[in-house]
């Protein structure tokens, strides 16, 4: 039995008793210390002095003239200044609103338009972030009536103001976590201390079955929720150490990664599908020298659909250095229930089923088949619903959840439990239409077989062909094996026929590998992937692409976490503007400067002619 607290407060509070060995290390973007890197650093706090740092925070948002309720938005790229400005709004009763940093430059406008719309929706009152964003916000600022002030985090880390303690109860709502937008604008998900208390039991007790020996590596942004509920929250209610990599030190160097597991003999890791895609293709053998994998027993893989191929080349490829393939952890979940909605069996490795997939795509019936069976379509297992919480298929168009389908027929996902939320902030509308009784609807498609949950995709992205389902998912792994195509960066979607109004159009589009510098035919080359998708597609899944669409490295649209964005690729496919897209890395930089200067001058403007407070 793990320890219990009414509150995330509470459990901040009482890591002051923690063992002063035990907390929270921060490694810069500079180098992984014992590495050869020439230059390193390393913030550590142990949950003592997080708990002491935090009050510092806290007093210094309530000495901003916050109170409790009020929402913060908190921009702050450095992971402790996040994590000591989100615990010390949390002890304040100030509600964080995490909004992810900019990325860079070269799609500004995009990013201050999605600022705006959190910042407008929340109802922030103050918005912490760095002295270099906070000179890009002047727009944000101008566009939210309720945003008093934008704040330096450097101000606030250097204050001295004491936390006045606040009356924060189960039922308060803890933070608002922005849903990352990949169909939809963000929503602001609400969720209590209740909420979170019960989904860190689901994770910890139920899911991983923590021990004292346990030590968390994690290179996921905080401001999305796996990585903060999954590594900040969770830890520091079950007192687990826990080493925080910048998530721009893992996309550059994925060794990284595996030099921190290796120098904190690290136990638990979580990543999205495609980050052990990326270390299978971008770790060289001669990066593993030193590397010792043996100490990692839980590799959880959430957030986005779950290839099987994908788990099982990670372990093959990296047992040599002591990955245990029964270590592989695939999970389910979404913001919506805090984060958690069932994890696979611990210690199994990834289970598979195979079904096949004329009767699931004709008939939503999950008719079980040899693996390798003709037309087989392997899914992931995600295992059973946690203690408390119920995780059922739906028919899509039943409105008051009273009808569940039976085992192996494909529905839609719905769940219920004390981790799901009570609605998305201020937004009634949204709320019903998310519920259906007293069941929460993903918007996923999926089946329950023998007990455990199974993902085949997102019922707004279903495409239908001849009364067929097809799930772009599986679509996407058919072209993804195509030579030339950059792997994990392939969107199918179903667009509009203005011709054959009876059926949708099923377009591909993919970015292409990095062209080589030899002077061979490009454009040769790019009709000879474009057919090989083709093929592909059609001898895997007995289905005719009615269109190809190549593309520039970095032009297929994301989310701030990195999910390829459908809606968003097919809105401008249907637009006519996904072929002339640009990588960011190419955008106008005269351009970038305009909307740096109009935002800088807009803030200059209410500074100078009163309208809000200056900081």
């Amino acid at each position: 039995m793990g320890p219990t607290f009414p509150t995330l407060a509470a459990a901040i509070e009482d890591a002051a008793k923690a063992d002063p060995t035990l907390g929270f290390r921060f490694v810069s973007d500079d180098g992984v210390p014992g590495f050869g890197s020439s230059t390193t650093s390393e913030a550590s706090f142990s949950y003592t002095a997080l708990e002491r740092a935090s009050a510092r925070y806290g007093g210094a948002l309530q000495a901003l003239g916050l109170k409790k309720g009020d929402r913060v938005a908190l921009i702050c790229p450095a992971n402790e200044d996040f994590v000591l400005c989100f615990f010390g709004a949390i002890r304040a009763g100030i509600i964080p609103v995490p909004i992810y940093p900019p990325l860079g430059l070269g799609q500004l406008q995009g990013y201050l338009d999605n600022t705006r719309h959190i910042v407008k929706k929340s109802g922030a009152r103050a918005l912490v972030t760095t002295a270099q964003i906070k000179r890009l916000l002047g727009t944000v600022q101008a566009s939210a009536p309720a945003l008093e002030q934008v704040v330096a985090v450097e101000a606030v880390r250097e204050s001295l103001e004491a936390l006045k303690p606040e009356k924060i109860g189960p039922s308060d709502v803890a933070f608002l976590q922005y849903t990352s937008g990949s169909t939809s604008r963000p929503k602001g998900v609400t969720l209590t201390h209740e909420n979170l208390m019960a989904n860190v039991r689901c994770i910890m007790q139920d899911g991983l079955r923590v021990t004292p020996e346990d030590r968390g590596v994690s290179w996921l942004p905080l401001y999305h929720d796996m990585g903060l509920i999954g590594f900040v929250l969770s830890p520091v209610v079950h007192r687990v150490p826990v080493v925080f990599l910048p998530p721009l030190l893992f996309l550059k160097r994925p060794v990284s990664w595996f030099q921190a597991f290796t120098r904190h003999k690290g136990t638990i890791a979580y990543a999205p599908n495609f980050a052990f895609a990326l270390c299978v293709k971008r770790i060289r053998d001669r990066e593993l020298e030193k590397i010792d994998l043996s100490s990692w027993r839980v590799a959880g893989c959430g957030a986005e659909p779950i290839r099987p191929e994908t788990l099982e080349a990670f372990a093959e490829r990296f047992a040599k250095v002591g990955f245990a393939s029964k270590a592989l952890l695939p999970s389910y979940g979404m913001a919506e229930s805090s984060l958690a909605i069932s994890f696979s069996k611990l210690g199994a490795g990834v289970e598979t089923l195979s079904v096949d997939g004329d009767t699931l795509w004709a008939e939503n019936v999950a008719k079980i088949v040899p693996d390798d069976a003709a037309g087989a379509v392997r899914l992931v297992s995600c295992g059973p619903s946690f203690p408390l919480h119920e995780v059922l298929a739906f028919a899509p168009d039943d409105a008051t959840g009273d009808a569940p389908l039976p085992p192996d027929h494909v529905g839609e996902l719905r769940i219920k439990g004390p981790s799901v939320m009570k609605g998305y902030w201020e937004d009634a509308e949204r709320t019903k239409e998310s519920f259906a009784g007293a069941w929460l609807k993903t918007g996923d498609l999926g089946f329950v077989h023998d007990g455990d949950v199974y993902i085949c995709g997102r019922s707004k992205e279903v495409i239908i062909v001849n009364g067929r389902n097809y799930y772009p998912q599986d679509i996407e792994w058919e072209a993804s094996r195509a030579e030339g195509v950059r792997k994990g960066n392939v969107v199918a979607f179903g667009a509009r026929d203005n011709i054959e109004r009876d059926r949708e159009r099923v377009v591909v589009a993919f970015e292409c590998q990095d062209a080589p510098a030899d002077g061979r035919d490009l454009a040769a080359e790019k009709h000879a992937v474009v057919q090989s998708v083709r093929k592909l597609v059609q001898e895997g899944m007995g289905l005719t692409l009615d269109d190809v669409v190549p593309l520039a490295p970095g032009v297929l649209p994301k989310t701030s976490s990195g999910k390829l964005q459908r809606a968003r690729t097919r809105e401008l496919y249907e637009a006519g503007e996904l072929a002339q897209r640009r990588a960011p890395r190419a955008e106008d930089k005269l351009g970038v400067l305009k909307e740096a200067a109009k935002s800088q001058l807009s803030y200059f403007k209410l500074a100078v002619l009163g309208g809000r407070k200056k900081t």
